[in-house]
């Protein structure tokens, strides 16, 4: 039997956004009482909605072309599907604290006691608990990423990406520009702002998918990521 567990945040207005990045209205285009030909209608009801957001809201993958500017045109549109279409694995970190650094000889402690093994292709993901302990409170935009090292290493390993439930994948001021430019460096991604890693602690390997919109010249997209298990 197939168990799909969902690692997506719900997309919705005024939902909390990375810095300065758009923030997301929603609204009704058209209604079906308009579609109707009602008049004046008590209420409208949802037929067409138009959203505006960035192309790194919620759950999202970050395109190569977003890791710095010489990656220009390695866009999301023209990476292949088999990056986000992997196998994964999830690490436990959940006793890291705000803005903590994960190390290279924490993942490897991570796998050993997790008895699993990272692979070549893999999609790593890094439970830390952030999401459930911190999601739209003031602590939201402190959590927990990996080091310059961390990244370095992930990338050597050549897997497709990795995860984690944090607006970012390093630690801001301290690690994340850097860990951007280093997936640009090893052509690897990582995914952010993904719930229900929990769920996938101590339940070994999974497929992982995480398919991105295919916008043209995109620097990410926001996807629907999911960990499948196969019995």
């Amino acid at each position: 039997m197939t168990k799909i567990i969902d690692l997506s945040q719900e997309i919705y207005e005024g939902m909390p956004v990375y810095k300065d990045l758009p923030q997301v209205t929603m609204r009704i285009h058209n209604s079906h009482e308009e579609w109707n030909g009602e008049e004046n209608p008590i209420k409208k009801t949802p037929a067409v909605h138009k959203l505006e957001l960035g192309e790194h809201t919620g759950t999202h993958v970050d395109a190569i072309n977003h890791m710095a500017k010489e990656y220009e045109g390695q866009s999301i549109d023209k990476m292949p599907l088999s990056m986000f279409y992997t196998e994964g694995i999830c690490l436990d970190f959940s006793h890291k604290g705000l803005q903590e650094l994960i190390e290279p000889s924490e993942i490897e402690e991570a796998c050993k006691k997790a008895k699993l093994e990272i692979k070549k292709g893999d999609t790593v993901l890094l439970y830390t608990d952030h999401y459930r302990k911190f999601f739209n409170t003031k602590n939201w935009g402190k959590g927990p990423g990996i080091s310059i090292a961390a990244a370095r290493w992930l990338g050597e390993k050549d897997i497709a990406a990795f995860g984690v439930e944090t607006m970012s994948p390093g630690v801001p001021k301290v690690s994340n520009k850097e860990v951007h430019h280093i997936c640009g460096e090893l052509s690897f991604t990582h995914y952010e702002n993904m719930i229900n890693l929990y769920k996938l602690i101590n339940k070994g390997r999974f497929r992982f998918i995480g398919l991105p919109l295919k916008i043209r010249g995109g620097t990410g997209s926001p996807v629907r990521a999911v960990a499948v298990f196969e019995d």
